[in-house]
């Protein structure tokens, strides 16, 4: 179609059909693209779900926690039910409760190299208060060597509560730093 001065250029979408009347006009190319990208956003979207799934617990499989809570403490020290035919006075008196433990308020995993990595702070916590983060490499609590979670587990259970302590951490940057911490009590 020939565009004058007489019949001006249409707007865009507004383009002549075949048959001659107004309207939007036939794209063919148009549904090919759209199904091209549905083809293309399904797999990612699927894609993308899986992997949400699969990661929620992939950072904390393993992890030590430093510093229990009270009461699965008291649970795993208290002695099973007595029976009824056993209540009485012949019953054994409740063993006293444990002297109080240090904790930091954090959790753990093995390292690639030696230390225990810090994959979650407990905030508040002695842990947050001296600075540490997540992705930190504890290497050394005051004068022990930390090659393990395991090994951060143990020292820190003989630290005494309220006492500072010395700690060298790798951060996750690659930079070293020492940071005193006073090991709390597990409340």
């Amino acid at each position: 179609m020939e565009q004058t001065a007489l019949r001006p250029k249409p707007m865009p979408g507004q383009e002549r059909r075949d048959d001659g009347t107004a309207g939007p006009a036939h794209r063919p190319h148009a549904a090919p693209r759209r199904g091209r990208r549905l083809r293309a956003v399904l797999p990612a979207l699927c894609a993308g779900i899986v992997l949400l799934f699969a990661g929620v617990g992939i950072g904390t499989v393993g992890a030590t926690v430093i510093g229990m809570s009270r009461l699965a403490e008291l649970q795993r020290q208290a002695p099973p039910p007595a029976r009824p035919a056993e209540a009485g006075p012949t019953a054994a008196p409740a063993p006293a409760p444990a002297p109080p433990r240090a904790t930091l308020g954090l959790e753990a995993v093995d390292a690639e190299k030696a230390g225990a990595k810090v994959v979650g702070v407990h905030v508040p916590g002695p842990g947050y208060a001296a600075g540490l983060v997540r992705g930190d490499v504890v290497l050394h609590f005051g004068a022990a060597r930390v090659d393990t979670a395991a090994d951060l587990a143990r020292a820190v259970a003989r630290a005494r509560p309220g006492k500072a302590v010395l700690l060298t951490v790798r951060h996750s940057s690659g930079g070293y730093q020492q940071l005193a911490v006073i090991p709390g009590v597990v409340t």
